[in-house]
């Protein structure tokens, strides 16, 4: 494992250029239909037309894109007349993020590249009984093995210079850099790691901007994970690893995500108080945001446009649910939004974690513990109906792993109990649909929360944070 305690340099971009100057309004917009146009790229023209600014804003601003090592040429569109446009791509490898699934029984780290895409992962056994100190060593360790480049062996394996794609092939590959990372913003000996530049207090959790002041130069060889050979040409020029932009948090709630703090969760009260964020950053040197599990899960749902208003349910070591209202993620004032598992539906139930009786989150574990599937997916489809009744949303996700061991049966059992409440109120049925993460996985795997949860501190960059505040 790498000892990455040092804290990051503060590196200047080339030129002068820094993240923190690539912020605004408009940049977003051009990021993100540069984004959204993938491989084949938009000309300026095209920018300009789209997003109403002029041709000459749209080019100051993919100037300074290009020139941080975002943007790259896709090659010429057909003219129309006059000189060909050049088409602008996103450099997929420029910049990478960490997410992080905090669970009752694991943590599941996952680095990033700029669209989200996983490129590595780690998955290791905690048990968040042991004591907050324990937490944020085995958390910070796991994290610090992914961007060392160690795979779930515990091996190392990279290139000197940049990433590379490594397995076979089928999904997120276990990948690395010879010679790791030595201290966050350092090169490792025999190789180079990836970027950690802060901008200020890293410890603010509320602000995922807290990552700037660095250039987002490619990453600095010719087989840089990113959109293939283009992506490693734009790599090459500048020769410096990626931008590691911060680290998106998940964890299972109460919490405050403006704080960073964990509050009482439930059955583990000696978490009650715990400024992970700021934990983890002050240990990694790197911009940490804490968000709830489940609202990780929502927003990367979001960004995909499954709906403009769903609810995410996700069960797996308990029950949440992740709420997206009028296009945008709600939270509530206090991060307490979503807290499904916990509303009573049996007066006179067996007891739960949390100190009440009858929870949905109790019986519906209560029922797969005796082997009934049936008997989970009705109780899940009478929360899920109370939270349609109360909140009218268009859809309604199932997730977790607990959902991805049969999610045919889980998406029957709450269809069931949505279709019984719209006949009973003459409205139209609510579909339902077992989620699937950014890796593909049915009922959103262990992925889902980790890939979601690097989305928090990615996403601004595209002006695509869709939350209430």
């Amino acid at each position: 494992m790498s000892d990455v305690a040092e804290g990051p340099r503060h590196t200047g971009g080339r030129g002068g250029i820094r993240l923190a100057d690539l912020r605004g309004h408009n940049t977003a917009l051009v990021l993100d239909l540069v984004r959204g146009a993938g491989r084949d790229g938009i000309s300026r023209p095209e920018l300009a037309l789209r997003t109403g600014l002029t041709v000459q804003a749209v080019s100051k601003i993919t100037g300074r894109l290009r020139e941080a090592g975002l943007l790259a040429a896709a090659g010429r569109q057909e003219s129309t007349g006059g000189k060909p446009a050049t088409a602008l791509r996103l450099v997929r490898g420029a910049v990478q993020a960490l997410g992080v699934h905090l669970d009752r029984d694991a943590v599941l780290v996952v680095r990033t590249d700029l669209t989200g895409r996983a490129l590595a992962r780690r998955r290791v056994p905690l048990d968040l009984g042991r004591g907050p100190g324990e937490v944020v060593d085995v958390v910070a360790g796991a994290m610090a093995d992914v961007l060392a480049g160690e795979d779930g062996r515990g091996e190392a394996r990279g290139v000197v210079g940049g990433v590379t794609e490594a397995g076979d092939g089928g999904g997120a590959a276990e990948v690395g850099v010879a010679g790791g990372v030595t201290g966050a913003g350092h090169r490792g000996a025999g190789g180079t790691g990836a970027r950690a530049v802060v901008d200020g207090d890293a410890r603010a959790a509320g602000d995922a901007w807290a990552a700037g002041d660095g250039d987002a130069r490619a990453a600095g060889d010719a087989r840089a994970a990113g959109d293939g050979d283009g992506d490693a040409r734009a790599a090459a020029e500048h020769g410096e690893p990626p931008l590691l932009l911060g680290a998106g948090l998940a964890a299972p709630g109460p919490l405050d995500h403006r704080t960073g703090v964990l509050h009482k969760v439930s059955g583990f009260p000696g978490l009650d108080g715990l400024p992970l964020a700021a934990a983890l950053s002050e240990r990694l040197g790197l911009p940490v945001v804490l968000d709830k599990d489940t609202n990780a899960a929502a927003l990367g749902r979001a960004l995909a446009g499954d709906a403009r208003a769903f609810a995410y349910l996700h069960l797996g070591t308990g029950l949440g649910a992740g709420l997206v209202l009028d296009g945008r993620l709600y939270r509530g004032p206090r991060t307490g939004a979503g807290e499904l598992g916990h509303q009573v539906v049996r007066l006179d139930g067996p007891p739960c974690v949390c100190g009440n009786r009858g929870c949905v989150e109790a019986l519906c574990l209560a029922a797969l513990a005796a082997g009934d599937t049936a008997e989970a997916a009705r109780v899940l489809g009478t929360a899920a109906a109370n939270l349609v009744g109360l909140l009218d949303v268009e859809l309604v996700l199932l997730g977790g792993h607990r959902i991805a061991a049969a999610p045919e049966a889980f998406v029957r059992g709450v269809t069931a109990a949505l279709d019984a409440r719209a006949s009973r109120t003459g409205t139209e049925p609510v579909r339902v649909r077992a989620a699937e993460g950014a890796s593909g996985a049915a009922g959103g795997g262990d992925g889902a929360i980790a890939e979601g949860a690097a989305q928090l501190v990615l996403a601004p960059l595209f002006g695509r944070l869709p939350a209430e505040e």
